[in-house]
C-alpha cells in the first residue's frame, strides 16, 4: 500500500444490513459479531527479504469475537495506522503502520507487557511481509477496516476534532416499514465495538435510539459506516449523528431500554407502552443476523419468516351491510398485497384476509386493529388459519370469496417501491396520485364529499398529479379511500389513495 490512509478504489457496499447469515448471541454480556463468514479475505503481501522490523504487525491468538475495531485499538497508542486485515478463521490479524517506529514502538513495549483483547492474552510480533495489500473485490470486509481506521483517525487527529471523544450516538430510523427494535441495533452497531447502553423511544412521529458505545473509535466508526445505510432492502434508513449525553441512565431492562453491562436490572413496569414500533415482534436473530456491518452480496428482504406467526387475519366487528372483499382488499391492501379475501358465511360480520407476507400481516394489525370502519371499531388479529381456502368449483358462494393475486392494484408487488416508504396509520389526511392534468379540484372534493367532509384540499405545488385532501374525521377517511381508491378519474387515469403524514 503506497501510505495513503483511505484505500483507493473501496466501493460503497449495498444498501441493507439485514442479512440470512446466522448471529452468535447468547450470555448475560453481549458478545460483538463475528464479522463475515466468508473470512477467506484474499491478501497480497510482499515478502520482506530481511527478517527485521516491519511496518506491519503480526497479532496471534486472538479470540473469536475480536473485531478490526478491536486491533485498531490495540495500536492506536503506537501512530498513524495505514491498513488492517482480520482473518477470523485463523484468529489472526496483520496491522500496517505508516511509518515502521510505530510498530517497532508497539512490539518492543508488548515484548515486556503482553497485550490483551477481549481479556485474552494476544501475541505481538513483527511480520515477515513490509507492505499489506487486500484485494479491493473483497469489500464485504474492507469497508469494516476502513471504517475503524478512519474513526481511530479522527480520535488520534487532535482535541477539538467533533465527536473525538464521544460514545453516545442518537439514531432516527427513516421509512420505517419493517419492526425495529433493541435486538436488531444492537445487532448491528456491536459490530463496530463494545454496545454498552440503548434507549429506543418515538418523538415527533419518527423512531429513535441513544447507543452508547464502549469508546470513541467504536462509535465513530459506526457512525462513519452505518449513516445513510438500510437495514432492510429499500427502508429503515438510518442517520445518525452524536448525542449530547456522554452516559445513559438506563433503569430497567425492557423492550425500550437496556444496559447490557448490568443484566439483573429489573425490568419495570409491564404496563408499559411496547417500544417496537407497530407492535410486531423482532425477526429472530438466529436467522437474520448481521454477517458484515454492510455486507457486499445481495442482502434480502424482510420475507415471510421474519414476523410471527402466519399471513392470513381474521378480521371481526365489521359492517355486514357494507362489507364486501373488495372493500377488504382496498383497505388492508394500503399495508400490504392482500391475496385472498373471505367474508364468512354464517357471521357475516367476521372475514378472513390472507396478506402475501407475515409482516405484512403484522403491519395490518398495529394500523387497523381497533380503527372505526363503517361507524364500527373492527377487531384485526391473527388467525388460526395459514391460508383461506377458495371454494370448491361448482359450490355457490354469494360472492363471499375473491382471490386477489393477480390483481393490478398491488402496491408493494416491486422490491424497494416507494410505496414502502409511505405506510402510515389511518389519518384524516388523504395522498392522492395519478390525477390528469384535466381534473379540477372542485370535480375530486365532490367527489369526496359523498363519503364524508371535506375540510380542505392542496394540489403539490411542483406535481398536480398529486394532492392531499383532509377530511371531517379519521372514520369519513377511512370511508373515503375504500371507496375513492381506483375512481376513473379518465379512461386511463385511476386516482391511487393512501393515507397521509402531512397536514394541509
Amino acid at each position: 500500500m503506497d501510505g495513503d490512509y483511505l484505500m483507493p478504489g473501496t466501493k460503497r457496499p449495498s444498501d441493507d444490513l439485514m442479512s440470512q447469515s446466522p448471529m452468535v448471541t447468547n450470555g448475560t454480556s453481549p458478545p460483538h459479531l463475528s464479522g463475515s463468514d466468508n473470512d477467506a479475505k484474499k491478501v497480497k503481501l510482499e515478502q520482506n527479504s530481511a527478517n527485521g522490523p516491519s511496518r506491519v504487525v503480526h497479532i496471534r491468538s486472538l479470540p473469536p469475537d475480536c473485531t478490526e475495531a478491536d486491533v485498531v485499538q490495540l495500536g492506536m497508542p503506537y501512530g498513524k495506522m495505514s491498513n488492517v486485515l482480520l482473518l477470523k478463521q485463523k484468529n489472526q490479524a496483520f496491522l500496517e503502520f505508516l511509518d515502521e517506529q510505530a510498530a517497532v514502538t508497539m512490539v518492543s513495549f508488548h515484548q515486556q507487557n503482553p497485550a490483551q483483547i477481549r481479556m485474552k492474552p494476544v501475541y505481538v510480533q513483527f511480520s515477515n511481509h513490509k507492505e499489506l495489500k487486500t484485494d479491493q473485490a473483497n469489500s464485504f470486509q474492507n469497508a469494516t477496516a476502513q471504517a475503524a481506521l478512519q474513526a481511530a483517525s479522527a480520535v488520534m487527529g487532535g482535541p477539538t476534532e467533533e465527536g473525538q471523544k464521544r460514545t453516545t450516538l442518537r439514531i432516527i430510523v427513516e421509512h420505517l416499514v419493517y419492526p425495529v427494535g433493541i435486538e436488531v441495533l444492537y445487532q448491528i452497531f456491536s459490530k463496530f465495538g463494545k454496545v454498552l447502553k440503548m434507549i429506543i423511544f418515538t418523538k415527533n412521529n419518527s423512531f429513535q435510539a441513544l447507543i452508547q458505545m464502549s469508546d470513541p473509535v467504536a462509535a465513530n466508526a459506526a457512525k462513519l459506516s452505518l449513516d445513510g445505510q438500510n437495514i432492510y432492502n429499500g427502508c429503515c434508513t438510518l442517520r445518525i449523528d452524536y448525542s449530547k449525553l456522554n452516559n445513559l441512565n438506563v433503569k430497567y431492562n425492557n423492550d425500550k431500554s437496556r444496559d447490557f453491562t448490568n443484566p439483573n436490572l429489573p425490568s419495570g413496569d409491564p404496563g408499559l407502552d411496547q417500544a417496537m414500533p407497530f407492535g410486531a415482534q423482532v425477526p429472530q436473530m438466529s436467522s437474520y443476523g448481521v454477517p458484515s456491518a454492510l455486507g457486499a452480496a445481495r442482502m434480502m428482504t424482510l420475507n415471510a419468516a421474519a414476523a410471527a406467526g402466519n399471513a392470513v387475519l381474521l378480521v371481526s366487528n365489521l359492517d355486514e351491510q357494507k362489507v364486501t372483499p373488495d372493500a377488504l382488499f382496498t383497505l388492508f391492501g394500503v399495508y400490504g398485497d392482500v391475496h385472498r379475501v373471505k367474508i364468512l358465511f354464517n357471521k357475516k360480520d367476521n372475514a378472513l384476509v390472507q396478506m402475501a407476507e407475515p409482516h405484512q400481516a403484522q403491519l395490518a394489525i398495529a394500523h387497523l386493529d381497533k380503527v372505526k370502519v363503517w361507524g364500527k371499531n373492527i377487531r384485526v388479529t391473527q388467525s388460526k388459519h395459514t391460508l383461506v381456502q377458495m371454494p370448491k368449483e361448482g359450490q355457490p358462494d354469494a360472492g363471499l370469496t375473491k382471490d386477489f393475486t393477480t390483481s393490478p392494484l398491488h402496491r408493494f408487488k416491486r422490491p424497494g417501491s416507494k410505496n414502502c416508504q409511505n405506510i402510515f396509520p389511518p389519518s384524516t389526511v388523504l395522498h392522492l396520485s395519478n390525477i390528469p392534468p384535466n381534473v379540477e379540484e372542485d370535480f375530486i372534493t365532490d367527489a369526496f364529499s359523498q363519503h364524508g367532509q371535506v375540510k380542505a384540499f392542496k394540489f403539490f405545488p411542483k406535481d398536480r398529479k398529486m394532492a392531499l385532501i383532509q377530511m371531517g374525521s379519521v372514520d369519513e377517511a377511512v370511508t373515503a379511500l375504500i371507496a375513492m381508491h381506483n375512481y376513473p378519474l379518465s379512461d386511463t387515469n385511476h386516482l391511487r389513495v393512501s393515507f397521509s403524514k402531512s397536514t394541509i
